[in-house]
């Protein structure tokens, strides 16, 4: 089997995600760097990762795949480094939000849109990690029935905004058990014992929005195809380290039942079905949390609307969200012939 070289720019949680999925699905790799603001040798699960300064192109010449791993809203690295990368011949694979509109750009989920892949310029972007977890099931029923309209409310862990919040939500926690005053630095108010009706800053296009809602309608009309969806979120940040959960409410163009949609999701590839209400049995994060499927129950009717449907979802938003999207859409290409 040909094995590739491979480099990431960013090392904090999404990168560090990234080593530890590209070994554990045994990705072909002959050599792995990663690049960041400063040289050193980074140990993660006792296994020596160089850390190296990319001063350019040329620093990505050599190289077949560049994970671009900073966590959501981060800026910067792919617009200076991005297109550099790409021009010496690395395909890069960036998580952040800078191209993902961009036309020349594939914006992809391999599940649902692989041959997006095929028109690449050596640049993908992997989608919101909020679309990535809620897209996959609502895909397979988009095939069936043709989504309309998308009404969408997600609790976001805290793992979204990178290693320092998952701290801060530790010392927090521990100051709280202690009797102490808690602070903040990350987020605008304590996450704690609190929910934070605000993720990112507010959208330009779309006033009272802020930049996380107004990602779900865009990057689901891009991924899908299809611009006559709507889409209408609120994005809310909870005190839970690692996996992201969301309420969807689905209204489409043709009749599916509760029973038809549990028969489509079961079969679905990257969907688990956990649902029974009798047993107090649906999706956490703390469930989604390490693993690779999107968590999919709460399968009812919506009689609100014609063709409604309501579900619950919960997944891992740094591994399906973040760095296993990203290194399944390396894995596709090669199966392609892409790379």
């Amino acid at each position: 089997m040909k094995k590739y070289n491979v480099c990431m720019v960013g090392i904090g949680a999404v990168g560090t995600e990234i080593v530890r999925l590209l070994r554990k699905r045994n990705f072909p790799m002959a050599k792995l760097t990663a690049f960041a603001t400063r040289e050193r040798t980074e140990m993660i699960d006792g296994l020596p990762l160089d850390v190296k300064v990319a001063t350019g192109g040329e620093s990505f010449k050599g190289y077949d795949f560049a994970f671009f791993a900073g966590t959501e809203g981060a800026k910067g690295a792919s617009k200076t480094l991005g297109w550099a990368a790409a021009e010496a011949g690395c395909v890069v694979v960036d998580n952040g939000d800078d191209f993902r509109m961009d036309p020349r750009v594939p914006l992809c989920i391999p599940e649902i849109n692989a041959d997006a892949l095929k028109g690449h310029s050596n640049f993908i972007a992997n989608p919101n990690c909020s679309t990535a977890i809620a897209l996959v099931p609502l895909y397979a029923l988009h095939r069936e029935a043709k989504i309309k309209r998308i009404v969408c409310c997600t609790y976001q862990a805290v793992s979204g905004s990178g290693s320092a919040a998952i701290r801060e939500l530790e010392t927090q926690t521990r100051a709280w058990a202690e009797g102490k005053p808690l602070t903040h630095e990350v987020y605008p108010a304590q996450i704690a014992f609190n929910v934070i009706a605000q993720i990112g800053s507010e959208a330009k296009d779309m006033p009272g929005y802020t930049s996380e809602e107004a990602k779900l309608g865009r990057e689901t009309r891009k991924i899908i195809g299809d611009d006559s969806i709507q889409a209408v979120s609120t994005c809310v940040r909870v005190p839970v380290f690692n996996g992201h959960s969301e309420a969807l409410h689905v209204e489409f163009h043709h009749p599916i039942t509760p029973e038809r949609a549990t028969e489509i999701l079961s079969n679905f590839p990257g969907v688990q079905v956990v649902d029974d209400l009798a047993k107090s049995r649906f999706p956490m994060p703390i469930e989604a949390s390490g693993i690779y499927d999107t968590l999919v129950g709460r399968i009812r009717k919506d009689p609100t609307v014609p063709n409604g449907l309501s579900l619950f979802v919960s997944g891992d938003n740094i591994w399906k969200g973040a760095a296993q999207n990203a290194i399944q859409i390396a894995e596709k290409m090669i199966e392609m012939g892409l790379k």
